[in-house]
């Protein structure tokens, strides 16, 4: 299950809830009960196996023969 990051925008209390995506965002602060969001972050992606590395689909380098 994913690990969701929420803010309060009243007390700038953060925290993390893990939930099901099927589960409704969590709304209240547990610590003053006021109104929370979502903090959104990038998040790092790691691709393994043929095809996804950035030499598999590079074009060869151009010749630089002097015949």
């Amino acid at each position: 299950m994913p690990t969701y990051q929420y803010a309060c925008t009243a007390c700038d209390h953060a925290f993390e809830a893990v939930q099901s995506f099927s589960e409704d965002a969590l709304t209240i602060c547990p610590e003053c009960k006021g109104e929370i969001r979502k903090v959104y972050s990038s998040v790092g992606v790691v691709f393994k196996g043929s095809g996804f590395y950035k030499t598999d689909s590079a074009k060869p380098a151009p010749s630089t023969s002097t015949e």
